[in-house]
């Protein structure tokens, strides 16, 4: 199996996937602010630790709106990532119409690399993130 476990919580399961070169990061359940920077940090640590510059962020499972996690995590944690080595994050949409608007109101927080791509299911983000 390419997938390792590097960690888990609640809210939110982190592999490498060692075959594609990527940290897979699945969110679920109910996200807020606190469970978003915890999600948030694990992944810049694992990014730094694995040396990757590719993240695969599936949302498929999170049921709740996050949007006062959003200016933090477009200000203050997309470029702590870009710093640490990230290029390419492709984020898959959640179903719940209130986790896609937060994923939106992230972006707008977000400015310049990494290149950031929105997808509606996991199969067309990986295929993405496969030719980046």
């Amino acid at each position: 199996m390419s997938l390792q476990t590097l960690f888990e919580a609640p809210h939110i399961t982190l592999s490498y996937d060692h075959l594609n070169e990527w940290l897979l990061a699945d969110w679920h359940g109910n996200q807020d602010l606190a469970s978003v920077q915890q999600g948030g940090q694990e992944m810049l640590r694992l990014m730094k630790l694995q040396r990757c510059h590719k993240v695969l962020n599936d949302n498929t499972r999170v049921t709740s709106m996050w949007s006062d996690a959003a200016e933090w995590a477009g200000k203050d944690w997309f470029p702590a990532m870009t710093a640490a080595g990230l290029q390419y994050f492709a984020w898959v949409y959640s179903p719940n119409l209130y986790s896609r608007l937060s994923t939106d109101l992230t972006l707008q927080f977000t400015a310049g690399s990494p290149v950031v791509a929105t997808f509606d299911d996991v199969d067309t983000a990986k295929g993405w993130l496969k030719q980046m």
